[in-house]
């Protein structure tokens, strides 16, 4: 573990130092290797080898989502290449440089051991994503989207930051995962709850607190767009599964509210991608639906669920960055995101066409996938929890269908609108495609890797 997070915080005074003609190429061969390396995390035998030491541990639940986040740092870089050639050189090595910062803060956050330290680096991340949205943001809209996104996440943080200092001064000790609180009293335990799931239900975001993240996409650059819908939702969702293993049982009838609220939610967001024109935001509302699933499915704290959970956030991990690539792809070249003026891209660029339908296939959990396994574990969960779900899961589902479609047929079909001469795809974004689909692929071949 200790080998992947120093060679990553390496990688830092790389981007500044390196010569200017192998900058790229030599950051991407490494954080190629470090993905690699990190492969190596999911198939661990925890009897023979332990994988931790006092301050840093994996096991099977940080293991994927610390896999995930290596193998998107590459495809990041790649995906911004196009945007970065325009800058100024300094410029480029300071955005590689808070990528890799980013990246530093996000496995130490996926590694640590103990509450505290999970708390500093949960809250590091969002120094360089705020220098990401910021710095690079599109439009100058892009200062209010920092700003709301700094206002949720510091906002919700601060009772956490009061549970954790609780729970440290109960306990006498920096509150390890391995120990579990003993129940003090009702109000007590449940003022625990909320004080704990707040900061992590705003990240994931549930709805009602999710205004941030349409506001932060759409701002945000690619490689910003990438790493917010891949990985930074899915530290809200980890958070919760931590919090799962400290803090005093207490049955579901509690967390009832937030259930119904991020079903309910999963379908509202659904029916807001169904008005949305932009494309990025449309892709960000998708992601509020689909986090909707995973909280309902973590607070039932079953083992389907669980399964169900980790299952839904890798696949919806990769999905979603994909998506974002794609809507690049079609922003580089027509330089808006209103899909009425992307329309016609059959014609022009065939080949984006396919990656358009097995993304939004993926998006909408096609069968042998791991999100139609994820998917699936979390519908039979909760619907053992309540039939009466059933009725709100198969509404998400058919409008997740429907808006995926309508995102497909809007982009891709009909006549071209776009007089532009368009450069034709390179083989840096089909190469950037293929990582994206490849370990989906693989996953649903061997989903007990993540499950």
């Amino acid at each position: 573990m200790l080998k992947i997070v120093i060679a990553t915080m390496m990688l830092v005074p790389s981007a500044l130092l390196l010569k200017p003609k192998i900058l790229y190429q030599t950051m991407i061969s490494y954080t190629f290797i470090l993905a690699a390396i990190s492969l190596t995390l999911l198939k661990q035998n925890t009897f023979l080898k332990p994988m931790s030491n006092m301050y840093l541990n994996v096991d099977m639940i940080s293991a994927p989502l610390l896999t995930l986040s290596f193998w998107l740092l590459p495809l990041m870089i790649i995906a911004s290449q196009h945007m970065l050639l325009s800058e100024p050189l300094q410029r480029q090595r300071v955005f590689l440089m808070t990528l890799m910062l980013l990246q530093t803060t996000i496995s130490l956050t996926f590694l640590a051991s103990n509450l505290t330290l999970m708390y500093i680096m949960f809250e590091a991340t969002l120094i360089p994503t705020l220098i990401l949205i910021t710095r690079w943001g599109q439009q100058a809209e892009r200062l209010t989207a920092g700003t709301y996104f700094m206002m949720y996440t510091l906002t919700t943080s601060m009772p956490l930051l009061m549970a954790t200092l609780f729970l440290n001064n109960t306990s006498y000790t920096p509150t390890p995962f391995s120990m579990t609180m003993q129940p003090v009293n009702m109000w007590t335990d449940l003022l625990l709850w909320m004080a704990c799931l707040a900061a992590f239900l705003a990240k994931m975001p549930i709805y009602g607190l999710h205004l941030w993240l349409p506001k932060a996409h759409v701002e945000a650059p690619i490689a910003g767009s990438m790493v917010l819908a891949a990985i930074l939702l899915k530290l809200g969702g980890y958070g919760i599964i931590r919090m799962m293993q400290i803090m005093p049982t207490t049955k579901t009838d509690i967390f009832m509210p937030f259930m119904i609220l991020s079903m309910w939610g999963a379908i509202l967001a659904n029916l807001t991608c169904l008005q949305q024109t932009d494309l990025k935001s449309l892709i960000a509302y998708s992601s509020i639906s689909h986090m909707g699933l995973v909280i309902a499915a973590l607070m039932i704290q079953t083992q389907w669920a669980l399964a169900g959970a980790m299952a839904l956030m890798i696949a919806h991990g990769f999905t979603s960055s994909m998506l974002f690539c794609l809507a690049n792809i079609t922003y580089e070249r027509t330089h808006t995101r209103i899909m009425m003026l992307t329309r016609g891209f059959h014609n022009i660029l065939p080949m984006m066409t396919a990656w358009w339908l097995i993304a939004n296939l993926l998006n909408i959990a096609i069968p042998p996938s791991i999100n139609f396994t994820g998917e699936l574990l979390i519908i039979s969960s909760v619907f053992n929890w309540c039939p009466t779900t059933i009725i709100l899961l198969g509404l998400s589902m058919l409008i997740t269908a429907t808006y995926s479609l309508h995102m497909y047929l809007s982009t891709q079909a009909g006549k071209t609108l776009s007089n532009s001469n368009m450069h034709p795809t390179h083989t840096r974004e089909h190469l950037l495609l293929i990582m994206h689909i490849s370990p989906l692929i693989l996953i649903s071949l061997k989903p007990e890797l993540v499950l």
